[in-house]
């Protein structure tokens, strides 16, 4: 592997979760109080508190900030109603406004059937069993385990399985890491294109949409030699070509904009969610010892993790007509923000809201999204995550936090989670 690959691809990290750090590290204690206090702001709180807006240009929109989960529940579950369709005029913007999580009505309708086959609960198995699993001890998790007693999860292995895994499981060829890792970071330069300052934000997006235009132009000769193949692979690509519904089938730019458009949040998220589960059954030596006997806990762990300390921490929607929510008048047009990492946390909901516990009574949370827009790729994600956990426990006997460092540390407005885990094992 290339260490200046490598070392780029860690700066393109960094430089994502800087640009949505925001201005406090530990919101909780703020979301409390304006669970109590404001439940329903009017103002752009996220903003506030400095994290860039994805929504495109919202500033003459009036914005409303939800906390609480009953309010964030009817908004995410009401498509109709609260809309996002101006995801294309921010982050869809460098995908030329063909994006999943900015589409509405009918338009995302279709295309969310159309690509359910492809993300079916016995295609996720089959890849785990022949790809993700094997991937993960082979290529990741033996070699770090044969290399000594001590590891950092992130930086050795956590921002790069994600990558690996995804890209493969895409259809891209596996013969040139060194290519692959270019393609997270330009996906990863997508991802700071929205900036709060304009004459960053002027620099960050022409960076973006060249960014975005390089990975088209790699991916297009892929799509279409995988179809000149016969496209027969279990890979994304090959699936993609061969669906059809209503006598209609994707066409290689279809295939090739959707595909680009999965590539910024599926490595990226799935790094910081992995990293926060670690860190979290960690710290508590009685849940690490009761997963690590009873495997089929993990996915708990993982569901908690996501509840606790969402990656994605607040969804924005638009409001289609005049509406009340808590007694606040929201007009049409208005922008609606939704804090889930907020919502997660609603002590009317969620028993000891603040605690880790992956044995609590499951319930509604937030963190993958809700309703129709859903991450089509949660599945996927868990997952990879689930593996990894697994081949962690297999291959590092006691495993443990690495008293010489600091315990880990979220981070993180937006895009949260630990930089660094540090482990020691016998």
């Amino acid at each position: 592997m290339s260490k200046s690959v490598n070392a780029e691809l860690k700066e393109a990290f960094q430089g994502v979760s800087d640009n949505f750090r925001g201005t406090v590290d530990d919101p909780y204690p703020l979301y409390k109080k304006m669970r109590e206090t404001s439940p329903v702001y009017t103002g752009n709180f996220m903003a506030e508190l400095g994290v860039p807006n994805i929504a495109g240009s919202s500033k003459d929109r009036p914005t409303f900030t939800l906390f609480k989960h009953a309010d964030v529940m009817r908004v995410m579950r009401d498509a109709k109603t609260f809309t996002s369709g101006f995801i294309a005029e921010g982050l869809g913007a460098f995908f030329d406004g063909l994006i999943l999580t900015g589409m509405d009505g009918e338009a995302h309708k279709r295309a969310r059937a159309l690509l359910a086959p492809v993300f079916t609960p016995s295609t996720i198995r089959q890849w785990q069993e022949e790809k993700i699993t094997p991937v993960l001890e082979d290529e990741f998790v033996k070699p770090l385990a044969a290399s000594g007693k001590s590891a950092e999860l992130i930086d050795d292995m956590g921002m790069f399985f994600p990558i690996r895994v995804i890209y493969a499981l895409i259809g891209f060829p596996e013969d040139n890491p060194d290519e692959i890792k270019r393609f997270a970071g330009w996906a990863m330069d997508i991802l700071v294109g929205p900036q709060e300052d304009p004459e960053k934000a002027k620099i960050a997006g022409m960076k973006a949409m060249a960014a975005a235009q390089a990975l088209y132009d790699a991916m297009l000769p892929i799509v279409q030699k995988r179809r000149e193949d016969g496209a027969k692979g279990t890979d994304l690509i090959s699936r993609l070509i061969r669906l059809e519904e209503d006598g209609t089938k994707l066409d290689d730019h279809e295939i090739t904009t959707f595909v680009r458009s999965l590539l910024p949040a599926a490595a990226e998220t799935t790094t910081r969610t992995f990293g926060s589960a670690m860190a979290l059954l960690l710290t508590n030596r009685e849940n690490l010892e009761k997963v690590k006997a009873d495997r089929s806990l993990i996915l708990k762990v993982i569901d908690e993790a996501v509840r606790l300390e969402p990656t994605a921490t607040f969804k924005i929607r638009q409001a289609a007509e005049d509406i009340e929510i808590g007694g606040v008048a929201i007009p049409k047009d208005a922008m609606v923000s939704c804090v889930v990492s907020s919502a997660n946390r609603d002590e009317d909901v969620f028993d000891n809201a603040d605690q880790f516990n992956p044995f609590r009574k499951q319930k509604p949370s937030f963190g993958f999204g809700f309703g129709t827009h859903m991450c089509i790729g949660l599945f996927v994600a868990k997952a990879e995550i689930e593996s990894a956990m697994n081949a962690l426990f297999d291959h590092m006997p006691n495993i443990r936090l690495d008293p010489a460092y600091p315990a880990p540390v979220m981070t993180g407005l937006q895009l949260r989670g630990p930089r660094a885990v540090h482990v020691i094992w016998d």
